[in-house]
């Protein structure tokens, strides 16, 4: 069993979703292994940090996957094209929120703090991430998709150019905009970032 596992290990994407659509569930299994993580944190951080919301929305790519394998093109980079599709889900999240405008933007702003930190430290950093959080759900759609994908998921400039299927110029033009908007938006916290 481990020989088979590790055989699935060394398997790239694109082939373990050609196994995938000839009905092979351990490719699937590895397809999982290595991509739910990522995109949980990926729909979190875009998600208002949302878990439940998250978790569902992983769920629901996978479902994607497995019930349909053949809609992806074995010609193309899983990766780009897996980040493509939640790209997309998280498109329709911001349509569904822009409905239900009344409601908050789901920042938890509740601040708990562990004994053994540094208090002014540990208040320090929760109250920048909350404002980083909130500065980047206010920016446009494709600054934060570009911002997101280079900063928080690690992405080249090639592989964001291909999720969102723009020119590599335009990935830079737009995520210079969006470090600039962030860094004024920011401002006030270089001090404390600085001591």
């Amino acid at each position: 069993m481990i020989l088979l596992k590790k055989k699935y290990d060394s398997i790239p994407d694109e082939e373990l979703m050609a196994l995938l659509s000839k009905g092979d569930k351990r490719a699937f299994d590895e397809l999982y292994h290595r991509y739910s993580g990522v995109l949980f944190g990926y729909f979190n951080k875009m998600l208002w940090r949302d878990r439940e919301k998250a978790e569902d929305l992983v769920h629901d790519i996978f479902a994607k996957i497995i019930v349909s394998p053949q809609s992806f093109d074995v010609t193309r980079s899983f990766k780009t094209w897996l980040f493509a599709v939640a790209c997309n889900m998280c498109k329709n999240e911001y349509k569904r929120k822009e409905v239900r405008k009344n409601t908050s933007i789901g920042i938890d702003n509740h601040i708990s703090i562990k004994s053994d930190v540094n208090v002014f430290n540990e208040v320090q950093d929760k109250i920048f991430m909350s404002a980083f959080d909130k500065s980047l759900i206010q920016l446009d759609e494709k600054h934060r998709d570009v911002f997101s994908l280079r900063h928080l998921q690690g992405f080249s400039l090639k592989e964001i150019a291909d999720v969102l299927e723009i020119n590599e110029g335009t990935v830079k033009s737009r995520l210079f905009y969006a470090t600039k908007q962030l860094a004024e938006k920011l401002k006030e916290y270089q001090v404390v970032l600085s001591h």
